[in-house]
């Protein structure tokens, strides 16, 4: 039975703790995962974010979420590998990664959770809390420039939404140019850049996510 807002999950409590204590015991007697770093364990973290955005993909055509549910204890095991590690260096605790979480969804929902001394303020839409989200989130980070906290290996779809929507919030017109998607008329390489960040452009006014279209219209391919 999934608890209520509000109510623990003493079993599903257990079942973490008990995965710390794994981890822990593996760390400790089995060789590979002893000698293990946080820079070594990185491939495999990239590896089981995209196990489980194929385990996504297929749960949307079949109805079928195992494999997610699998892909997702994958994903948690890096989580909880990196803690250990860091626990074992005297670095951070997976307790300490939870309350910086708790704190920062506090934080950035202000629609759900109050703040100290206040009142919670109105949720809006989803486009509007998620502004919300990201004005909360530009005042913590203090950023000096649009491309400040976005990782430059992103896929380029989704880089190109990411400073898109930084330069949107900054006020830049590029963002919002709709010419973007038909400026430029012959095959070169700048020029089919330039469309592409056209359709991006486009993507984000219709409030779609171009890197999921795009993997969408590829499987419909296969």
């Amino acid at each position: 039975m999934t608890p209520r807002s509000g109510q623990s999950d003493p079993v599903g409590a257990d079942r973490m703790a008990e995965f710390l204590e794994v981890m822990r015991q593996l760390r400790v007697e089995c060789g590979w995962k002893r000698e293990q770093t946080h820079r070594s364990l990185s491939r495999y973290l990239l590896e089981e974010t995209h196990e489980t955005l194929e385990a996504i993909d297929t749960g949307d055509r079949t109805g079928d979420w195992d494999h997610l549910r699998e892909e997702l204890g994958d994903l948690l095991l890096q989580v909880y590998f990196h803690a250990v590690i860091a626990e074992e260096a005297g670095e951070f605790t997976l307790d300490d990664v939870a309350a910086d979480i708790i704190d920062k969804m506090r934080r950035r929902n202000p629609h759900v959770f109050a703040p100290p001394g206040g009142e919670r303020t109105p949720g809006g839409d989803a486009a509007t809390i998620n502004e919300v989200w990201e004005s909360i989130k530009a005042t913590e980070k203090s950023r000096s420039s649009v491309e400040d906290g976005i990782p430059p290996g992103l896929p380029a779809l989704l880089y190109a939404d990411k400073v898109l929507g930084r330069l949107a919030r900054a006020g830049s017109a590029v963002a919002g140019d709709p010419g973007l998607s038909v400026r430029g008329a012959s095959e070169s390489a700048g020029d089919l850049g330039d469309r592409l960040l056209g359709l991006v452009v486009e993507a984000r006014q219709s409030g779609v996510d171009p890197e999921q279209a795009l993997r969408d219209a590829v499987r419909r391919l296969l």
